[in-house]
């Protein structure tokens, strides 16, 4: 990768906030200063050469490539959609990949990232689940995703900016990945690293209620939850987590949210299966459930993958539902599908997978691994 020298024995500078690189240069007995002066090579103009950081003594660039590296995963595979859409698989380290999907819209530019390899939570439609988990991310390989691919995307300090949003709704459950997710999204979000507003920062979780508390006291991201059901038979069907964290101490784990971050609103997530969850019967209730709440439900039409036994739902379903929604005095809208002709739509992203997995948690609840701080 030329100016991306693989090595083990290295720190990836990737993997710091600035708090931490702040810490990394004064250990070097260096000022803390540096750490600002690195941010801005490292995300202001998106330079991954220590030595071409010329405002930095060469002393110290000599010292610090000695110790540590700009390190982002190896591009194993790059493919565009007929609409625009761009995916990339991302080799790791350990040989195993990740995906990650770029979505053009006229006045932005939406990153989906990914914060695990494979996903435990064992959705039944999602195509990331049917692989298993493997591990979790760590801060450097989610951040060094969006490092990359504004590289690939053509950035330019002088230029406009390519990518406007970043949404944790890759593959794997990034509240499970807590220790790793928070500092990244710290980084995207800092006026000197990625400089993203909270607004457009988005973390997408399938219900990990202890860590929704605590994200809400300790970072300022926005909150997109999967709900996918109106109540806690047919969720706990399809979302198993559910069986563990029902649908009324999720929402109200979503209610302190907003009341802790002065959030406008959260956005519920909704995949539209054919005669499971699509009924006029299920957004009537949904609308009980949501009605006067500060909610915005994404309606998403179901993406195909082999092996699935679920149907997507006719667009005449989906409208009815959103319309009966709206009608309920809920705001509703109808996700566009992007990239589905690469396999880059709204739950199909897979990667690939040693999964270590011994049970699915849609067979049993078994204890999750959730990383903290």
């Amino acid at each position: 990768m030329g100016e991306m020298t693989r090595s083990t024995a290295r720190a990836n500078l990737l993997g710091l906030t600035r708090a931490g690189l702040e810490a990394f240069v004064v250990e070097m007995g260096e000022k803390p200063f540096r750490a600002r002066q690195l941010f801005k090579w490292m995300y202001k103009r998106a330079v991954g050469d220590i030595d071409a950081m010329t405002d930095l003594g060469k002393d110290f660039r000599r010292r610090l490539a000695e110790i540590a590296e700009i390190r982002t995963p190896d591009i194993h595979l790059s493919q565009v959609s007929a609409d625009g859409t761009r995916k990339w698989l991302l080799k790791l380290e350990s040989g195993q990949a990740i995906e990650m999907v770029f979505i053009p819209e006229p006045g932005r530019g939406t990153l989906c990232i990914s914060s695990q390899v494979g996903c435990q939570m064992d959705c039944g439609f999602c195509s990331t689940a049917q692989q298993g988990f493997n591990r979790n991310l760590d801060t450097a390989e989610i951040v060094g995703q969006v490092w990359l691919a504004n590289r690939e995307l053509g950035y330019s300090p002088d230029g406009d900016r390519v990518i406007t949003n970043v949404v944790f709704m890759g593959m794997g459950e990034p509240l499970a990945n807590y220790r790793n997710v928070v500092p990244a999204a710290e980084i995207m979000m800092d006026d000197l690293g990625l400089d993203l507003s909270r607004r457009r920062v988005t973390v997408s979780t399938s219900g990990l209620v202890p860590q929704m508390l605590r994200i809400a006291d300790e970072t300022n991201v926005a909150l997109a939850v999967s709900l996918h059901a109106p109540n806690d038979e047919l969720r706990s069907e399809i979302v198993p987590i559910n069986r563990k964290h029902p649908i009324k101490e999720l929402l109200d784990a979503c209610w302190h949210y907003v009341e802790k971050q002065n959030a406008r609103s959260v956005t519920f997530e909704y995949v539209m299966l054919d005669g499971v969850n699509d009924l006029p019967a299920h957004a009537r209730e949904l609308a009980t459930l949501l009605r006067g709440r500060p909610a915005k439900v994404n309606l998403i039409p179901f993406n195909p993958f082999p092996g699935t036994r679920y149907r997507r739902s006719s667009e005449e379903a989906i409208v009815r539902f959103r319309d009966l929604l709206l009608k309920g005095g809920v705001i509703a809208t109808i996700r566009r599908t992007r990239g589905d002709d690469i396999d880059a739509a709204c739950g199909q992203l897979v990667g690939r997978v040693n999964d270590r997995t011994t049970i699915r948690l849609g067979q049993k609840l078994v204890p999750l691994t959730v990383v903290q701080a």
